[in-house]
């Protein structure tokens, strides 16, 4: 029940608005439709003709309980819509801001409903979008190793499988072989024959003249007399799983290293990477961060030896794949990027295209069956490989790409070389990558530390704050300095080697 007064001011309050003030004052009789569609409040004209002043003091008098009770009703749901959103928020705290405000910008007249298509491939692109940023975090956010590394382990693998794929697409969409013959044979016989059994070229038929000795570079007559060159393509059919063998090889340094390294970067980095958190916060972890530092100092040279073993590894592999790849091609493969190159500086009449000779176009298949009287039939075939236009192209790019990670890797480990016998080359690195860290602080650490911390230190550089990274660096140099427990026997001053 409410009051005479509460019922005098909430009249006067309501009464005092713009919207019902113009509906009380105009003539004849209006309805508003609040927020909830199963209410309807209707208002009458003060001035109406047929209503008395008592009757119209009753009816405001309640029309002022109903508001009342109305406003009520609406701060209590109006309460209940700002919790129900900030549960909204916080729920989509993990798609982040943003994305939340861009989902909800149209406002409740302009969303999809729930059920309707837009909304569900709306709702799979998030995920997919969700599930992208937590693989970014979680996997590329931390560099364990090196730059040259990652084109082994990384980028070679997804050229080896990408290439992989496309390869057996095309041989399983479409005629990877297409054999032409004018007798009898079912054409389906013919190409899954000769695609089986492999083809055949002339050697001898790739240096003369297309059109006018031969009909194709290396396709020729080889029943007639002389000595004559058979060389046999047996590969076209292994080219998709070679290329995925490849890809495993590849991996493989960066599974052992993944398994060697047992996550420590990612655990000593404790999320001091992003740098903005409280200053207790930073503080704790930066020391947790430094005591394992202090304690562990000089232990980590197998730690950063095993890395050094897989960079090894992956240059012994790159190596190894061009003499599995020149096995493969009868021996052809070595020197093929170079073949390529003369090829284009020489004459066009006097020169063979080395990416036909090793993936002919056009090649022979011969099919033997039982004729009617029951001899041995002998049937020429020519068959068109559409397939080995694409495979020349993959593997022109794999015998450059391949050279290069050759030479960059070889540079890499000299370089190990080089920081593991020369403790100078490691102060002017650690200086010359990360220039907040005074140099004094970087030679105490130096010299008083081993190759396996430098290396530690600096991988963790590349993955924490630079201005975290600095704090650290000169709160251990400060401790090294002022405390003699990591000293080793030797010459005082002395910079230590690996």
């Amino acid at each position: 029940m409410f009051s005479d007064c509460d019922n005098r001011k909430s009249f006067k309050s309501f009464r005092s608005a713009s919207l019902v003030s113009s509906l009380l004052d105009s003539g004849g009789s209006k309805k508003i439709h609040p927020l909830d569609p199963s209410i309807t409040l209707e208002f009458e004209s003060t001035d109406a003709p047929d209503r008395g002043s008592i009757h119209d003091s009753s009816k405001l008098l309640h029309m002022g309980r109903a508001s009342s009770s109305r406003s009520s009703i609406d701060s209590r749901r109006g309460l209940q819509h700002k919790r129900s959103f900030s549960k909204k928020v916080k729920t989509n705290l993990a798609e982040g801001v943003p994305s939340y405000f861009r989902k909800n910008q149209g406002g409740p007249t302009q969303r999809a409903p729930i059920n309707s298509p837009s909304s569900s491939n709306m709702e799979f692109l998030r995920g997919v979008y969700a599930f992208m940023q937590v693989s970014r975090s979680s996997v590329n956010h931390v560099k364990t190793d090196s730059s040259i590394f990652r084109l082994h382990t990384n980028a070679t693998v997804i050229l080896l499988v990408t290439f992989s794929i496309a390869v057996t697409t095309r041989q399983y969409v479409g005629n990877p072989i297409d054999c032409v013959h004018t007798r009898d044979i079912p054409e389906d016989v013919l190409n899954t024959y000769c695609w089986i059994h492999s083809t055949y070229t002339v050697v001898d038929a790739f240096m003369k003249k297309q059109g006018l000795e031969v009909p194709f570079p290396g396709v020729d007559n080889s029943q007639r007399s002389g000595a004559l060159t058979i060389r046999h393509t047996k590969y076209y059919q292994w080219v998709a799983f070679t290329l995925f063998f490849q890809a495993i090889l590849f991996y493989t340094p960066r599974w052992l290293w993944k398994s060697w390294e047992g996550g420590k970067i990612h655990a000593l980095m404790m999320d001091l990477d992003i740098g903005i958190c409280s200053e207790i916060e930073k503080k704790q972890k930066k020391k947790l961060l430094l005591d394992y530092l202090w304690d562990n100092l000089r232990y980590h040279n197998w730690w950063a030896y095993r890395y050094y073993v897989c960079e090894f590894l992956s240059l012994c592999n790159v190596i190894g794949q061009m003499f599995l790849m020149n096995k493969f091609f009868d021996g052809e493969f070595m020197t093929f990027g170079l073949d390529v190159i003369t090829h284009m500086e020489a004459d066009q009449e006097d020169r063979m295209d080395p990416m036909i000779y090793i993936f002919p176009r056009m090649t022979k298949c011969t099919f033997y069956k039982y004729g009617v009287s029951g001899e041995v039939e002998r049937h020429d075939a020519i068959c068109i490989l559409p397939l080995n236009v694409v495979n020349e192209k993959i593997y022109i790019f794999l015998w450059f790409w391949f050279i290069i990670l050759t030479i960059l890797t070889t540079l890499t480990l000299f370089y190990r070389i080089i920081i593991i016998f020369s403790p100078r080359m490691r102060v002017y690195l650690l200086r010359l990558r990360f220039r907040l860290v005074r140099r004094d602080a970087i030679e105490i650490i130096v010299r008083r530390s081993k190759m396996g911390d430098w290396f530690l230190l600096y991988r963790l550089g590349e993955n924490l704050d630079s201005i975290i990274f600095r704090d650290v660096m000169q709160d251990l140099a400060n401790r090294l300095h002022n405390n003699q427990h990591h000293r080793v026997p030797g010459m005082k001053g002395e910079i230590q080697d690996a």
